[in-house]
Order: structure tokens, then C-alpha cells, then sequence
């Protein structure tokens, strides 16, 4: 059953642009639509999440999403957004990207039911690697004037933008190769619809152009707005870059923190872009939140939905765990059960002493490990103040004079959390 695709994206604030008769081209039968993604890396980063979900938007109102994996763009370099030119990848290394890509995106679609609407991946380097030069300036390249592509936005900024060292041959002829995978994606899979960035739209329409001129037939266009953060900062940075999909790159707990800390009028707008809630559930969220901001119902939803997807419950609820950690009230046990990525993760930052695993096998008097081994209070005296204050914790449970850290107290086997008070903490290593 079709139901209206573009109605879904309007509410959630997800078209930007849509050439004229879209929707009721999409209410029709279905149909299939494609989005190109970036295979440069070998994990996707939640700034590709809005073509993602305009994908996974698509095929739950009935129609065949189409991932192309840009093999031969992706040896070229899009100049849209740009103001340098990338560094070019061999074949096995594109190749080993995309079936990474795959695997990411096989979290928000069906590419195996059997389904009429089954999503399909293709890699336009399959049917680029075998066209030849002369025969693509002859068969595609006549029919678009250099006037056309001098137009574009993602030209004109390139050649006219401040300190702009202008562009490449290869990279102008970019939105030609875009294009045509439109072309391709028509004439062999009865694709009329591209999808991506408002920024897009240009090599979009390129393809389209193609399609009336050489298919003798139409495509159609659809964008969505690129995502902001109301402070002005990049969406989908962190301040170690890329938040990643990959959890070797990103771990599930920063992943679900990035998301848990965005602001209130960022979840606001995000709730509905990066989660399929309801437009109901959504509103009454929304509303709950505004009746009680403090308790973040908003970003707690938004975390928890967006890790849930990209991930799995168990990491969920490992991250929601980790986070309790250094805002709840959490134990040893609680402690001992994070992976050393995450336990690090949540301690980032935080100041570390390693001292030798024979000398925590012996046993370490607790005064000796926070002054003389670590540093971590100044003096014997004022270890023996805190614990008589009772205001030291070892792995989050008070302990008193006397205490002897052992084997028994390693986290992953290496780590002792040692804490004063209630936000003063400090990490044995045991090597």
C-alpha cells in the first residue's frame, strides 16, 4: 500500500525543494528513488542520517529505495559544498567501503525480505568502469551545454568564492557523472526520483535534464534542507570530529551523549527528523518537555531512538548505563560491567597513574595508592582527613582507613576508579 511519502517529509520538515509534480507522481504506483552516498569511508557519520532516512521514509510509504554507492564519484570528488579537491581511492578500498556502508544501512532497511519494495544497493563504477572517454563526451557529454553547468551553484561558488584556487576538469565534470547514474538508474531500474541535500540540487536537476533529453522521458527532484545547530556550530561534529555510525569509531556511549546533550530547540527539530515517532508522539513529548524542561524528556527520547537504530538495545542500554554512571547512583558491579572503550570514554579527560599489577596483586593500602602511588591527594594526612570525612570511594563505593586494593577491585582487569567527593576522580592503571 502507497501512502504520501512527501506529506510524511513536509511535517517533519524534511523538503526543501521538489520539482512540480512530485507528489502525485509518488501517490501513483510505486516507485523507485535513489540517493548517492560517499564511499570514502569505510562507516558513514550521522551527516549522512537525513538521506538515510528520506531512504528508509521512502520505503515505509511503499516505494523501492535505491543506495548508489559512488565508487566513481567517489574517484572524482563532489565539488558541491567544497572549496578543495579530495584525495582520490583505489577499487579495493571503495569496494571495502561499501560493503561496510551496506551493513550500516541494512539497520534502517530491508534489503532481504523478498519484498516488491525490497531496497536495492549499486555502485556506478560497475557500469562507469567500461565507458570510455570519447564515448561519453560523445553519448552524454553533447547534450549539456558548458553554459548549463557554468550555472550551477557548486560551480559558481567554486570559480568565484573568496581565496578560491578554482577547480579541477575532473571535478567540474562531476554533476556529468552524477547525471547520468540518473540516466542509468531510469533506463535500467525505472528510477524517477533523486533525493539528497539542498545543496544537490543542481547535479539533481543535471540528471533529470538527461533524462528528458536522452531517455526522452522525466525525473524528478526532491531535497531536503541541510542541518544546522541553533548555536551556529556543525551539525554531526563533536569536538573529535565525525560522530561515526561505526561503533570502532564512534563508541554507542558517545554516540548516545552526542544526541542526549543537544539543546532544546535542536531536539525539537531533530526528534522528528531522526526518529520515526509518530506525529503524535511526537507533540505530546514536545509538550511534556515544555511543561518540564529539567527532566529532558525530549533528548532522552531522541538518544534512545537514534542509538536504537544505528545500533542495538544492548548497546542502548550499555550506554544508558554508562551515563547513569557519572550521574546516578551506579556500584562497583555497574562499573565492572563496561568495555574498556567505554569506561574510558566516560572517564575522558580524566587524570591517570599507572602503577605495576605485582604491587595491586600484593595488595595497596588505600592511603599509599591516592597519595605516594598517584598523586591524586597531596599528602598521607590529607587521605587520612578525606576517609575520616568519609568522602573517598574506590570504583563508586565508600571505603575507610584500612581499605587494601587488590585484584579483585581491576575493572577489564587494568582500571581502579578512585574517587574524593562527588565529582573528583582519578583512574589507577595497573600494568
Amino acid at each position: 500500500m502507497i501512502t504520501n511519502f512527501v506529506q510524511e517529509l513536509q511535517w517533519r520538515g524534511m523538503v526543501h525543494d521538489a520539482m512540480p509534480q512530485t507528489e502525485e507522481h509518488l501517490m501513483e504506483t510505486m516507485r523507485a528513488a535513489y540517493v548517492g552516498f560517499d564511499p570514502t569511508a569505510d562507516s558513514l557519520h550521522i551527516g549522512n542520517l537525513v538521506p538515510i532516512m528520506l531512504l528508509a521514509h521512502f520505503q515505509r510509504a511503499g516505494h523501492k529505495p535505491v543506495a548508489l554507492v559512488g565508487g566513481a564519484t567517489g574517484m572524482i570528488g563532489d565539488p558541491s559544498g567544497k572549496n578543495a579537491e579530495r584525495n582520490l581511492l583505489d577499487e579495493a578500498t571503495l569496494r571495502h567501503n561499501q560493503e561496510c556502508v551496506r551493513v550500516q544501512l541494512s539497520q534502517f532497511l530491508d534489503f532481504t525480505s523478498g519484498a516488491e519494495n525490497q531496497a536495492l544497493m549499486v555502485n556506478n563504477y560497475d557500469w562507469m568502469k567500461e565507458f570510455s572517454f570519447l564515448d561519453f563526451i560523445r553519448d552524454v557529454g553533447k547534450h549539456i551545454t558548458v553554459n548549463y553547468m557554468m550555472a550551477k551553484d557548486s560551480v559558481k561558488n567554486r570559480l568565484t568564492g573568496e581565496g578560491a584556487d578554482g577547480m579541477s576538469f575532473t571535478e567540474f565534470t562531476y554533476q556529468m557523472v552524477q547525471g547520468y547514474d540518473f540516466l542509468y538508474l531510469y533506463q535500467h531500474n525505472d528510477c524517477t526520483l533523486q533525493m539528497g541535500g539542498s545543496d544537490q540540487w543542481g547535479n539533481i536537476t543535471t540528471g533529470t535534464e538527461l533524462i528528458r533529453r536522452i531517455g526522452g522521458g522525466k525525473g524528478y527532484a526532491l531535497t531536503c534542507p541541510l542541518i544546522t545547530k541553533s548555536d551556529g556550530s556543525k551539525f554531526g561534529k563533536s569536538e573529535g570530529g565525525n560522530v561515526w555510525l561505526d561503533a570502532k569509531r564512534t563508541s554507542p556511549y558517545k554516540f548516545y551523549q552526542y544526541w542526549l546533550n543537544t539543546s532544546d530547540e535542536d531536539a525539537e527539530k531533530y526528534i522528528k527528523i531522526f526518529t520515526f515517532l509518530s506525529k503524535e508522539e511526537i507533540t505530546y513529548l514536545v509538550a511534556a518537555h515544555k511543561e518540564a524542561p529539567h527532566q529532558r524528556a525530549l533528548q532522552k527520547k531522541l538518544a534512545e531512538q537514534v542509538t536504537l537504530t544505528v545500533h542495538n538495545e544492548e548497546a542502548l542500554e550499555n550506554a544508558i548505563a554508562a551515563s547513569a554512571i557519572l550521574f546516578g547512583k551506579s556500584t562497583s558491579d555497574d562499573l565492572k560491567k563496561l568495555d574498556e572503550t567505554t569506561f574510558l570514554d566516560v572517564f575522558e579527560g580524566v587524570p591517570q597513574a599507572t602503577v605495576s599489577k605485582e604491587d595491586v596483586s600484593k595488595g595497596m593500602d588505600i592511603i599509599e595508592a591516592l597519595a605516594e602511588k598517584t598523586g591524586f591527594l597531596k599528602s598521607n594526612g590529607e587521605v587520612r582527613r578525606a576517609l575520616k570525612e568519609n568522602s573517598i570511594s574506590v570504583n563508586k563505593e565508600k571505603v575507610k582507613d584500612g581499605y587494601t586494593i587488590d585484584n579483585s577491585d581491576l575493572i577489564n582487569n587494568t582500571f581502579v576508579l578512585l574517587q574524593r567527593g562527588k565529582k573528583s576522580y582519578f583512574i589507577l592503571k595497573a600494568v
